[in-house]
């Protein structure tokens, strides 16, 4: 019985370990081609970077948020309904 509590405990400490790495990814790192910031397009939790509610890569809290970005192929962006240009 001990062994079966000691090995849950010790999966179940990797996975929150695993959990806080994603939730606390810090900017993206920009691709190498040719990129544009692309704002209002990102699903929930899967925005590049920063908004003005936070400063972390995959914590915008729903889908085309306003001021979360994400990177698109440069010339990308205008041609998608509700993508915004980030200078």
């Amino acid at each position: 019985m001990k062994t079966s509590y000691i090995a849950a405990s010790a999966i179940a400490a990797i996975v929150s370990v695993s959990a806080a790495t994603v939730a606390f990814a810090g900017p993206a790192t920009p691709p190498a081609y040719k990129f544009e910031k692309c704002s209002g397009i990102a699903k929930a939790g899967l925005n590049d970077c920063q908004t003005a509610m936070h400063s972390c890569a995959g914590t915008a809290s729903k889908d085309a948020q306003a001021d979360s970005w994400i990177f698109v192929p440069a010339g990308t962006c205008a041609k998608i309904v509700g993508g915004k240009v980030l200078g």
